[in-house]
């Protein structure tokens, strides 16, 4: 006859094995979990696994075997009575643990304004690599359920340093300030390879302790003690890094930006010589960088500078890199990440807001990958891969394929489409020939100004307004090449659909014989749509086919003479326009700037946006960088890196494409054009300067309520300009007085420019 005990384990062992059968799928388990505020660590330790175990458990990749399924079993059960699952009738429980949309930043004044200049151009980003059937990748993720909640921090095996509440966070530094965090958080679905987020902000106390400051409030001691050590430890620990954008694409290697006492822990030194800050990196006799190579880490030729990429050799299509921010050293150029008026704002963050910051941007845009154009380029390539996974049909194996929608390789390029320092260009022109319109192309925004007529005189005010993300909005719907130039001769007819460069006189176009709604257009008061000067034609020249096409939808004939055309061609920026477009109207939502205001709604909002949210202030500015540096590093110059007509590093990517970039440009100075025609037509209302984007008009009054013309029913004049938020809309740069504009004039001896001098907010303009 069995003994009580033996009826007892018998029946714990029928129990165990109905276990077997009654886990919940994996997306419950991970929600059980996340609402409960545990960490896979947690439960790791708990039932004797590893954490990759638990995470394998919540993917579904693995399930659990006894005996721990049986504990993970009851653990689940317990946690389920506890947060139910949510239905119709019941709200869904509030997580304790999530990855947080807001920070805190020091609370002062606007951020900066971008540069006045077009596009701007940054160092080159890596090329681009191909995903393959050993990387799968995942399905676009689902858009994230965004939940308001008072969120206390969550413990997490592994981290000593639980940090307090955002409010009573203090800064190791000197001169940091705080403010209260907000409580909004978004929650979603997060890889479980990349659970702590896609960087992390490396410092270290007095005693010598090195911490990685992680998305979500998690920070994590670090072990490591040298800069191999820590690499190593990114690699098989931190679980950083970001799921690919495109399921062609691949993972972003994960960031780790060092602060200055992390620089100290690892005998990094504060500050670069200036030998070093020419070369862009330590020498190769430094203890650090001998310490790597030791190691058999390898970095790219770039070495170990600002944006060090160090890495160990791939294992098939799978890398094993991590890329260094060195904070001190100005990786993070606060002009683009920054404001311009406090450079120090940086680097005396406390990490655990820079991290959010940071991580922020990673989520709306992209893990920051160098300077915000080298990021806005990488992002192109991340949204249209060059190359995916094939099969093979016959031998089942998977090899690269280029995808169509691509830029899959290096051109050849074309004179006219070139700058002067180009290696092509070499013996062609004296070194400082100045080139003319029939021999360059000339497609930039515009930089126009005239004087004012009497009748505008009696104008008291001068009020700007300046379009949102002018460059990005540009880009959309916009047709470009992706293949190599196709030479054309003989006058070829003008084909709209061939984006490309031609050769064409428009000197015939005159703007007074146009009717727009019935009213002639006074030509003098308007500049002309071909040039950026504003001036008008006078012979042939080089024009990008979204200013030929004007031409022709202004009602006159085109003949070219010759042209280079690509003949494939695709909507190729779309994407990028949308990933940025939605990155800048959210984050402009989070100071109260929504989407549904107009008029003086809108203007009040844009007014009081930077005061209520400091800290967003920063994002803001590093979207709208990233849009206009992507585009002008497509034409990336060498900035007297090599002598004249000398290859250049930029020259060696694929996505050094000065034809987009001229395309682009050309969209968004004849787009700004067919605005001020219709808004002449509307209200018999012409500029009197434009700078890139930025429109100055004569008014009665100081706001733009004052100047722009609505319909009869009160409503903005279809395809003119309109208040708004969103990309190709405008907002209020500035008022100035028709007085002081008249003395500008006489300073400068003329006419001259004033649309980026009238400013209210010093954050507006400047070729957005």
């Amino acid at each position: 006859m069995s003994t009580e005990n033996e009826l007892f384990s018998s029946v714990d062992a029928l129990l165990e094995q109905v276990a077997q059968d009654d886990l919940p799928v994996p997306g419950e388990r991970k929600r059980l979990r996340e609402a409960s505020g545990l960490s896979q660590a947690q439960i790791a330790a708990a039932l004797g696994a590893r954490r990759e175990a638990v995470g394998s458990w919540e993917a579904g990749r693995t399930e659990p075997r006894p005996p721990k399924r049986a504990a993970y079993a009851r653990l689940l059960e317990g946690l389920a009575a506890r947060f139910p699952a949510p239905t119709a009738d019941t709200p869904a429980a509030t997580p304790r643990l999530a990855v947080p949309e807001a920070f805190t930043a020091r609370a002062e004044e606007p951020a900066p304004a971008e540069s006045a200049a077009g596009p701007t151009e940054e160092p080159p980003p890596a090329a681009p690599g191909a995903g393959s059937a050993e990387d799968p990748a995942p399905a676009a993720p689902a858009a994230p359920v965004v939940v308001s909640v008072s969120r206390p921090m969550a413990g997490a095996a592994g981290t000593t340093r639980p940090p307090a509440t955002r409010s009573s966070v203090t800064s190791r530094r000197p001169g940091a300030r705080k403010t209260p965090a907000k409580t909004t958080v978004s929650v979603a679905d997060v890889d479980p390879r990349f659970e702590n987020g896609p960087l992390a902000v490396i410092d270290a106390d007095a005693e010598g302790q090195v911490s990685a400051y992680c998305v979500g409030g998690l920070v994590l001691d670090v072990p490591a003690q040298t800069i191999p050590a820590l690499v190593d430890w990114t690699l098989t620990e931190a679980r950083l890094g970001q799921a690919r954008l495109h399921r062609h694409g691949r993972d972003a290697d994960p960031i780790l930006v060092l602060t200055a006492a992390a620089l100290e822990r690892f005998a990094l030194p504060a500050a670069l010589s200036e030998e070093e800050r020419r070369t862009g990196r330590l020498p190769a006799g430094h203890k650090v960088v001998k310490q790597i190579e030791r190691a058999g880490l390898r970095m790219t030729q770039r070495g170990f500078g600002p944006w060090a990429r160090v890495y160990r050799d791939p294992e098939g299509s799978r890398r094993h890199c991590v890329q260094l921010c060195v904070l001190p050293w100005n990786a993070l150029d606060t002009r683009e990440w920054g404001r311009k008026d406090d450079p120090e704002l940086l680097l005396t963050m406390h990490p655990a807001d820079l991290v959010q910051y940071l991580g922020l941007y990673a989520a709306r845009v992209m893990t920051p990958r160098g300077s915000t154009a080298t990021t806005g380029l990488e992002l192109m390539t991340a949204l249209r891969p060059p190359t995916r996974a094939s099969k093979d049909p016959v031998t089942g194996e998977f090899r690269p394929a280029f995808n169509d929608d691509a830029i899959t390789g290096r051109y050849d390029v074309v004179p006219c489409e070139v700058p002067d320092e180009h290696p092509i260009l070499k013996g062609q022109f004296a070194r400082h020939h100045l080139r003319t319109p029939a021999e360059m192309l000339m497609e930039e925004p515009y930089d126009w100004c005239r004087p004012l007529t009497d009748e505008e005189y009696a104008h008291r005010y001068l009020v700007v307004v300046d379009l949102n993300m002018s460059f990005a909005a540009a880009a959309s719907g916009l047709t470009v090449g992706l293949n190599g130039p196709t030479h054309l001769t003989g006058n070829p007819a003008f084909d709209p659909t061939l984006p490309g460069s031609w050769l064409v006189d428009l000197s015939h176009v005159d703007l007074s014989r146009v009717r727009v709604n019935g009213r002639t257009v006074d030509g003098d008061r308007l500049p002309s749509p071909f040039t950026p000067k504003g001036d008008h034609p006078t012979g042939p020249a080089w024009y990008a086919t979204p200013t030929v096409a004007y031409a022709v939808e202004l009602g006159f004939g085109v003949a070219p003479i010759e042209a280079y055309v690509r003949t494939q061609g695709s909507r190729y920026l779309d994407a990028w326009y949308k990933r940025l477009r939605d990155a800048y109207v959210t984050t402009m939502a989070d100071m109260g700037v929504t989407t549904d205001l107009g008029g003086s709604d809108f203007l009040e909002a844009m007014a009081r946006r930077k005061r209520a949210d400091p800290a967003m202030a920063l994002l803001e500015t590093a979207i709208k960088a990233t849009a206009k540096g992507a585009i002008g590093k497509l034409r990336q110059r060498s900035r007297g890196q090599v002598p004249y007509y000398e290859p250049y590093p930029a020259l060696e990517r694929w996505t050094w494409r000065p034809d987009i970039r001229a395309a682009v440009l050309a969209n968004q100075r004849v787009g700004l054009h067919r605005k001020l025609m219709r808004t002449v037509a509307a209200a018999d209302l012409y500029p009197i300067a434009i700078g890139t984007d930025a429109i100055v008009y004569p008014s009665s009054g100081p706001s733009p309520l004052d100047v722009l013309p609505h319909s009869d029913e009160g409503k903005p004049v279809p395809g003119g300009f309109r208040l708004g938020v969103s990309p190709g809309m405008v907002k209020h740069q500035g008022t100035g007085t028709v007085l002081w504009a008249e003395q500008q004039f006489e300073e400068h001896g003329g006419v001259f420019n004033i649309s980026n001098l009238i400013k209210n907010d010093q954050s507006a303009g400047e070729g957005e």
